[in-house]
């Protein structure tokens, strides 16, 4: 099974010691939306969809704050549309899209791929789109999916992944890609497992924020762990998750590789490969037992 590593939306936010933990606090720094392009038995599937060709038409609807915060690119080239033709392939190729959860810069290319199923948590669905219970106040930009994808939804119920529940996500065509429930950031938030070979890659969504955060002894640069913390839902599952996500790369991490969708590093080592040593970054400020801060 061929993946492929995207970065659908770069984005730009003041302070590159306090957001990367590497260089001047004077800085741009640099964030990634890291999805996946999987060749599957059942057509290409699209692991999160990053900032849409619809978000860089009308950028207003991403939200005055959020752009200002983020300072993202916006550049058309980097939308997964775009990078699936220039890999060769048709936006109608793309057969599935599983999301890690609804947030604006993972579902913003969602109405790129009409005739995808839309793969979410149930959880996630209810409350972004039928707003049972009601969402934070601007947390969902509900444009980009009011063209009424065709939805495909996911529970809690599954069988055992390493220690997870994990639901076959393409049912039994395509028994190589699962759903993890990881709730914390969002209520429905999920990570997607897809195993190529003998190994698993985790995509964890937004579970942690850097990659420190998975180290024995995890840490975050200050600003990013302020932005993990003001985007949790339900802070103490993040937490639990996050560290069950620490032991699973302690336990299984010669089997399991573990990404996320934001810190350039996992990008770069996953586009570059498996085997790159990253040099060591400076020492940032830890963070609580589970490593935001």
């Amino acid at each position: 099974m061929k993946i492929h590593h995207l970065n659908t939306g770069t984005m730009c936010p003041v302070g590159r010691r306090l957001v990367n933990g590497t260089g001047s606090l004077f800085q741009r720094a640099r964030l990634v939306c890291h999805c996946l392009l999987v060749e599957t038995n059942d057509g290409l599937a699209l692991v999160d969809t990053g900032i849409g060709l619809g978000d860089i038409a009308a950028p207003g609807r991403l939200g005055r704050r959020w752009l200002r915060q983020t300072a993202p690119k916006l550049d058309p080239a980097e939308t997964a549309v775009q990078q699936v033709k220039a890999l060769g392939y048709s936006p109608g190729d793309v057969r599935h899209v599983l999301l890690t959860h609804l947030d604006r810069d993972h579902a913003g290319g969602v109405p790129d791929f009409l005739h995808a199923a839309i793969h979410v948590h149930r959880a996630e669905h209810d409350m972004a789109v039928l707003r049972k219970p009601a969402p934070p106040e601007g947390r969902y930009v509900t444009g980009q999916w009011s063209h009424g994808p065709r939805w495909a939804f996911y529970g809690e119920e599954g069988e055992d992944w390493f220690g997870f529940k994990g639901v076959r996500a393409l049912g039994d065509k395509e028994t190589d890609v699962l759903m993890i429930p990881l709730a914390g950031h969002t209520l429905g938030h999920c990570g997607i497992a897809v195993r190529s070979g003998e190994k698993w890659l985790l995509h964890a969504g937004d579970s942690y924020f850097h990659h420190a955060q998975l180290d024995a002894s995890p840490r975050a640069p200050l600003m990013l762990g302020y932005f993990q913390r003001r985007g949790d839902m339900d802070r103490s599952m993040r937490i639990a998750n996050q560290d069950r996500l620490r032991a699973l790369k302690l336990n299984h991490g010669d089997r399991v590789r573990i990404v996320n969708s934001h810190d350039p590093a996992d990008y770069e080592r996953c586009r570059c490969g498996a085997h790159q040593v990253l040099k060591p970054e400076p020492t940032v400020r830890r963070g609580d037992r589970t490593g935001s801060s």
